[in-house]
């Protein structure tokens, strides 16, 4: 389900009080395939609840480009609050997560195996409040640029 900030500090504060450990990871989430809902099933694993913080499209667009996102942040939002491993989803229109992690103080923040520990946004606050910063493995080399490659080379060759 999608949260504002200030509804999920106060689920997170309950959910806190009840011994849950809280998951955050973030993303674009465009165009949802196989290797989102991997990813997505091994980070709610690791804990109790998984929080996915979004990128606006306006974040989007400044880290993908112009013609990125596919399908709008109210499209994606609704496609990942619907997936099994995801309990709340949060929109945030920074270029990084970091506000809301600084806020939501996870008890566990989640990236890609093609993040660096170092560069992972966020895990130096969520490591100083006891946190644990982990990494995943990709199921498979999909990504949404190559799905859009591989769509754009078709219609090309015809």
């Amino acid at each position: 389900m999608t949260q504002s900030l200030s509804e999920l500090k106060s689920i997170c504060k309950q959910l806190r009080e009840e011994g849950k450990r809280i998951v955050f990871t973030n993303g674009c989430f465009d165009l949802i395939h196989a290797g989102h809902i991997d990813y997505l099933s091994k980070a709610k694993a690791m804990g109790d609840v998984l929080i996915v913080g979004l990128n606006s499209d306006d974040s989007v667009r400044r880290i993908k480009g112009e013609k990125r996102p596919i399908l709008s942040e109210n499209e994606r939002m609704f496609i990942l609050s619907n997936l099994k491993p995801v309990d709340y989803v949060v929109l945030f229109a920074e270029d990084t997560p970091l506000k809301l992690i600084e806020e939501l103080l996870p008890d566990i923040l989640v990236k890609g195996a093609d993040w660096a520990r170092d560069d992972i946004v966020g895990a130096d606050v969520v490591v100083a409040n006891g946190g644990e910063v982990k990494t995943i493995k990709f199921l498979n080399d999909q990504s949404t640029s190559k799905i859009i490659e591989k769509i754009v080379a078709g219609y090309k060759s015809n």
